[in-house]
This record gives C-alpha cells, structure tokens and sequence, in this order.
C-alpha cells in the first residue's frame, strides 16, 4: 500500500511539473518568439521542452503570468498575439530593439499591471486601446521612437501609479481627463514636443511624488496649485515656456530653478515672488 502511495505522490507531481498552458497562449508566446527573432536571443527558448522552462516566463495555475525577456537582444516587432495571454499580469521588454508599433490588440490585455516596453525602437501612437486595461498600474514606455498624442481618455486607468514616456516624440496637450489619476505617484513626460499649459487641475494629482515635463514646448503660468501636493518631493518642469511669476517655494522644488526658454530661444529664469496673492494673480496679467 505504502508503494502505491508513493506511486501516486509520484505521478501527480510529475503531473504538475510537467503541466502544459492553453494552445492559445502557448502560440502567443511562440509568435512572440518568432516575431522577436528568438533564434538571436541571449537566453533562447527550447520550444520543444515544456512551457515552464522557458526563460522569462512565470506561471500560475497554468496560465502565463508574468514574461521578463529584459535586455535579451529581441528584436522585431511585438506580434498582435501577445493580446492571448489573457492573464499576463506583467510584460517586461526593457532594453532591446524593437521596433514598428505597439499592435492595438494590447488593449484586450485587461489583466495587465504592469507594461514595460521602454529602452526599444517602437514608433507610431500609443494605441487607445490601451485605456481599456483598467488593471493597469504602471506604464514605461520611455526612450522610444513614439509620436502621436497622450491618449483622451487615460484618466479611465484609475489604478495607475507611474506613466513614464520620457525621451519619446509625443505631441499635443495632457489630456483633461489626466488630472484625474488620483493614485498617480510617477508623472515623467519630459523630453517630448509636448505643448499647452498646466492647468490648476494639476492639484487632483494628491498622490504625485515625482513630477518631470523637463525640456518640452508648454507654455502659460505655472500652476501656484503645485504647492498643494504634499508628497511630491522631485520635480523639473524647466526647460519649457512657462512665465510669469513664481511662488519662491516652487522655484526651490525645481530642479533647475524654474529657467525656461523665451520666444527668443534664451534661457531664462522665472521671477520670484513673495507675495503668493501677487504671484496667483499674474495668471491673470
């Protein structure tokens, strides 16, 4: 009796070692290889041994839950399959060479909470789609090629805590329905072509620890509401079109002391003031 239990113990744990994921995820993987010119990786998969040996790829109850293929020389383009991994909670393709767009299918991804494709080559918008992954608590898609407008409708990821997409092309103004991320801990938008001005909205941000629109083409008064938001403790919004006064407490919070470019392309600093009433009321002058 005690061998046939052992038996059993045996059989079921191989069961489990050996356990296979769906044929759809397990082709979504396969297209992301073959997409991403696996053949070149750094850590190659075996696509013949089972799932759970591939390097990168975490598993839960079955299902691919996390893929981390970091700086492992894939490059390629991301394939519209990936959207079949259902319940990837976290997609990590930082630092390799990829290129062509972010296929829209990611938007079907509604698992998603963390997205990492920063440090590639990728081009074209953010896709819309991606607003649609309300799961979604961090987004880093910096040092790219990408262009296009801050989706309108970004605001409806209420969970998000860092958007990073620094070092892009993007253009346009923030999107109104930004000011609404009230979990937002991370805003890093600098080195972009991004234009407008910051409205006082900018006080929903109640979570914003890090604030970075650094070396953009934003214009108007800079916001006094900045000072309501009592964790943010790292900012740089130099480098911009702002003018006007300052409150002498923003002017500290800055990086660079609030120097901006003028309509002669002349790097200036903002004027200090004491008076806070005065310095709110030059957003009307």
């Amino acid at each position: 009796m005690k061998t046939l239990f052992t038996f059993l113990i045996s059989i079921s744990l191989t069961a489990v070692t050996y356990a296979e994921v769906s044929s759809a995820e397990k082709n979504a993987l396969i297209e992301l290889n073959k997409a991403t010119h696996g053949e070149n990786w750094n850590s190659k998969w075996d696509l013949k041994a089972p799932v759970a040996s591939w390097k990168g790829v975490k598993l839960f109850n079955d299902k691919v839950v996390a893929i981390d293929l970091s700086d492992n020389n894939l490059t390629g383009t991301i394939p519209s399959q990936i959207a079949d991994l259902k319940y990837l909670v976290n997609l990590n393709l930082f630092k390799n060479n990829i290129d062509g767009a972010i296929p829209n299918s990611i938007g079907g991804m509604t698992s998603l909470q963390v997205l990492n494709l920063s440090f590639n080559k990728l081009s074209g918008s953010i896709p819309s789609e991606i607003t649609n992954i309300v799961s979604l608590k961090e987004i880093d898609l910096f040092m790219n090629k990408l262009s296009g407008e801050i989706p309108a409708n970004i605001g409806s990821i209420s969970s998000l805590q860092v958007l990073s997409l620094y070092n892009n092309e993007l253009t346009g103004e923030l999107p109104t329905s930004l000011y609404s991320l009230k979990s937002l801990k991370v805003l890093e938008l600098n080195s972009n072509k991004l234009t407008g001005s910051l409205t006082d909205s900018i006080s929903n941000l109640t979570s914003l620890e890090s604030l970075s629109l650094f070396d953009n083409n934003m214009k108007g008064q800079v916001p006094m509401n900045i000072e309501k938001l009592k964790n943010l403790t790292s900012m740089n919004i130099s480098y911009n079109n702002f003018n006007g006064f300052v409150s002498k407490k923003l002017a500290q919070k800055d990086v660079l002391s609030m120097t901006m470019i003028n309509e002669n392309g002349v790097a200036v600093t903002l004027n200090v003031h004491t008076d806070k009433d005065k310095a709110v009321a030059s957003d009307d002058e």
